[in-house]
């Protein structure tokens, strides 16, 4: 089934039609519980709330003395107040006693405040003599107190549903004694590049032969994008073995993506035969250079009723990264249920001009560089040296931006702002 395919869509439309089409995962059948040792990385399934108070009881923020507010709102260097030192309270203890009126606890960073206590003076502003402390300055009211609940109330949500887990949220899960995790399951995403041309880069290369780098550079996207690599190496220009492996991936896999075979050329055969399979071809081509051969399609269930959404990337090594980058990983990111999933777009000045023909939206790669040691210097993009071309594949090393010249520009002027896709 062909649905408005052969259109030329713009690559906004383009976004907004394969986020349609790239449902989440189901949080519930497609959850898995991890030891939080493990959990790194992985999109939480389910919103986390937490059993404890944040603080767990009223604790002190400094090394000092608790005390009775009533006690000392009156003290001055004229007036000093003497308290009795009647206790002592590490962290990690148990206070003992209750203060009482003209008493006072030597207490430590992080200990529990007894009970009749509700200020805590730093020890830089009292003088200690033998078991008295002696203050010459009025503390303010529940001064360097951290009452109970203050950062988190038990029961209220932690953290939220969608969210890839980093370092400091493992560190919250675990203060929260969650040992468990409810993540989603990983993304399994098929790989395949088309080409009787192309060889694995361990084979001696014959002329007229390519090296497979897009195969290598997609299951790296894919697995930095938290998903699951399925790579199943070079499929040759022929309409049966095409199939074959189509239906492999449809089998084992959520998302196809090949590279290659998606253009107008006597051997490109991916369209041909998705329609023959059942799918429904969506888009077939975007008005962005590079990238403009783009086919989008989703393929029936096998053995659930889940549609396998397919992505034909180019096969010329940049057009493949790019439409990668521009549309594949936010629907991947979609898909694996990250709430934040979309592209990540900043307006910085350009260093260098950048060229287009206007006819279509066109992505300039480079970097983008942020100062380095506060000089006053500003964010800016600086584009890759060397000749742009889809099939240069080297000066596309450590790219981490692509300069978007819209559609009818054809330059942007050094020092004038553009909008970038960081990747």
């Amino acid at each position: 089934m062909v649905c408005n395919s052969n259109a030329l869509w713009s690559a906004s439309e383009a976004e907004a039609h394969i986020n349609q089409l790239a449902q989440p995962l189901d949080p519930q059948r497609d959850r898995e519980l991890l030891p939080l040792t493990q959990s790194l990385g992985r999109v939480l399934a389910d919103t986390v709330t937490s059993p404890l108070d944040f603080p767990h009881w009223d604790n002190s923020a400094m090394d000092g003395y608790a005390v009775r507010f009533a006690d000392v709102q009156q003290c001055s260097a004229d007036r000093p107040i003497t308290l009795a030192v009647v206790t002592e309270i590490p962290a990690g203890k148990i206070p003992q006693v209750s203060i009482k009126a003209g008493q006072a606890a030597r207490i430590f960073t992080g200990a529990m405040v007894p009970l009749g206590a509700d200020t805590i003076v730093m020890q830089e502003d009292t003088e200690r003599e033998g078991d008295r402390v002696i203050l010459r300055q009025a503390p303010q009211p529940q001064a360097f107190v951290r009452h109970r609940g203050s950062f988190q109330r038990s029961g209220e949500p932690l953290l939220p549903a969608g969210i890839q887990l980093q370092a400091a949220d493992l560190a919250i899960l675990a203060a929260a004694q969650c040992t468990q995790v409810p993540v989603y399951r990983w993304l399994r995403v098929a790989i395949f590049a088309t080409g009787d041309e192309l060889v694995p880069p361990d084979r001696p290369l014959q002329p007229g032969q390519i090296v497979d780098s897009n195969s290598y550079a997609l299951a790296a996207l894919v697995q930095q994008g938290g998903a699951l690599a399925q790579v199943f190496g070079i499929v040759p220009d022929s309409r049966a073995d095409l199939r074959r492996a189509i239906i492999s991936a449809q089998e084992s896999a959520d998302v196809i993506l090949s590279s290659g075979g998606v253009s107008v050329g006597d051997y490109d055969y991916i369209d041909e035969l998705l329609q023959d399979l059942g799918a429904t071809l969506h888009i077939r081509s975007v008005a962005v250079k590079p990238g403009k051969p783009l086919t989008v399609a989703t393929l029936p269930g096998v053995g659930d009723d889940r549609p396998r959404l397919y992505f034909g990337l180019p096969g010329n090594p940049v057009s493949s990264l790019v439409t990668f980058w521009r549309f594949v990983q936010p629907a991947l990111q979609r898909l694996s249920g990250r709430r934040d999933a979309g592209c990540r777009w900043l307006t910085v000045p350009t260093a260098e001009d950048l060229h287009s023909g206007g006819g279509r939206e066109t992505y300039v790669w480079g970097r983008v560089t942020w100062p380095q040691g506060g000089n006053g210097e500003e964010i800016q993009f600086n584009p890759a040296p060397g000749y742009q071309n889809s099939a240069n594949l080297v000066n596309l090393a450590q790219t981490n931006a692509l300069a978007q010249v819209p559609l009818g520009v054809k330059r942007i002027g050094a020092g004038d702002r553009v909008k970038v896709l960081l990747v």
